[in-house]
């Protein structure tokens, strides 16, 4: 689970089509929202999504490849056939990391596997919102870094798994993709966040990041940005179905941290702030605390699969307000499958 308490936490983007209120601005205030540059990258830099949420065919694009892997240009020298498209997008990322064996063999292993490609981040400035300025540079996840490549493969592999069994529940495919994604790996100077973020079915990595301390940190950090990704292929559900109900929990509680505890998926504080799921000037709080929701979906599923209690109790026996963002959340992307018991 994560941590209860964290100084500053991972930058989440919004879908690109709309435009990102603050929190304020989302319960009806005129704060203009904190734009992040390294997100606008990420969208300017990003080839229309390849097939839509949960399909089979979803790939990253060549083009896409290319600037991810080499976002400066591609080396004048490149030995790779363009003859075959899969082909020449698992021999960019062998190049990438041609300097690097055992490092190379996960970054093919998230291709072959997943089908993830692996690459940097363009270096620049973002503005971070809360947290300021932020001046980020490229780093290829290798030497003492390359933990973090093989937390990422992991946490792929088991979000694989986890969809899947959710899909035997609904005896079908369900409309959530977790593959085929772009990994923008950097280092943010002198900082520690972001963590992390995402949009248009990339995501950036911070291998300073303050939330990537463990393998399963990494797993549920990643598991809320593919929300993200989700929620943005899904036409900005989060804002059109949950907003109204979180709207009117931040109207009744403000910032008041005893008031929203019931209504909060994670008790993750930011320092000097709240709940992360609700903390002000942090982006639309529905975008926050549904990505936060689908992380406690995926824990709550994963105990109860296993004939487990979940430690914090199942969080639609909580307020009404839970179990219909809940239920909500499961209809939309999970198939409505639900394997915890009934509340009491």
């Amino acid at each position: 689970m994560k941590g209860a308490f964290l100084l500053l936490l991972a930058a989440c983007s919004a879908p690109p089509s709309t435009a990102m209120p603050s929190a304020s601005s989302a319960r009806g205030g005129s704060e203009p929202a904190p734009v992040s540059s390294a997100t606008a990258s990420v969208q300017a830099s990003s080839s229309p999504v390849e097939a839509p949420a949960g399909a089979p065919s979803a790939r990253v694009a060549v083009t896409r490849a290319e600037k991810v892997t080499f976002p400066t240009g591609l080396p004048e020298a490149l030995a790779c056939n363009r003859g075959e498209e899969a082909g020449y997008v698992r021999c960019l990322v062998d190049t990438k990391f041609a300097a690097h064996d055992a490092e190379k063999r996960e970054a093919l292993a998230l291709f072959d596997e997943i089908g993830d490609v692996v690459g940097v981040e363009e270096e620049q400035e973002m503005d971070g919102g809360f947290r300021g300025r932020i001046h980020l540079v490229p780093e290829l996840p290798v030497g003492q870094y390359k933990k973090h490549l093989s937390w990422i493969l992991g946490a792929q592999r088991d979000i694989a798994s986890f969809v899947d069994s959710i899909e035997a529940k609904a005896k079908g495919p369900i409309p959530y993709r977790h593959r085929a994604l772009a990994w923008r790996f950097m280092r943010s100077v002198g900082r520690t966040t972001p963590s992390a973020y995402a949009a248009a079915w990339e995501v950036g990595y911070n291998v300073s990041g303050s939330l990537h301390s463990s393998a399963d940190a990494v797993r549920d950090t990643i598991f809320h940005e593919v929300f993200h990704l989700n929620d943005e292929a899904h036409k900005n559900w989060s804002r059109k179905v949950i907003g109204p109900i979180v709207d009117k929990i931040a109207e009744r509680c403000g910032a008041k941290t005893p008031c929203l505890a019931p209504y909060a998926p994670f008790k993750t504080m930011v320092r000097g702030g709240t709940y992360y799921a609700f903390q002000p000037n942090n982006g639309d709080i529905a975008h926050e605390y549904s990505a936060e929701l689908a992380t406690r979906y995926f824990h709550e599923q994963r105990a109860a699969a296993q004939g487990q209690r979940y430690p914090a109790g199942w969080f639609k026996c909580g307020p009404a307000e839970n179990a219909r963002t809940m239920k909500a959340l499961a209809d939309e992307f999970f198939g409505g499958v639900d394997l915890t018991p009934p509340c009491p």
